[in-house]
């Protein structure tokens, strides 16, 4: 990671913390890690948070929409698709 805080980086996804979450991406902090004590990626906490503009973000700056999130055994795609969030993934 360079120039950024992953933690900041997950909590601002999570809250909906949009221009965070874009200053962050900007520094380069690693969109598709999952901090061993937190095991989910930022993308996967946006969307179990409702916060459908930041994961849309996450996934326009590159987050892997099939990435598995081993703390709540959903990738992105499922999780969006139980949520009930369109996001353009592909």
């Amino acid at each position: 990671m360079s120039g950024g805080n992953w933690k900041e980086l997950y909590y601002a996804a999570r809250d909906g913390d949009l221009e965070l979450v874009r200053y962050h991406v900007q520094m380069g902090v690693d969109i598709n890690y999952a901090h061993p004590e937190f095991l989910s990626t930022p993308l996967v906490a946006a969307i179990l948070a409702g916060q459908r503009a930041v994961a849309q973000h996450l996934v326009d700056s590159g987050a892997d929409p099939d990435l598995m999130s081993d703390l709540d055994g959903v990738t992105p795609r499922q999780a969006a698709a139980a949520c009930g969030m369109r996001l353009t993934l592909d």
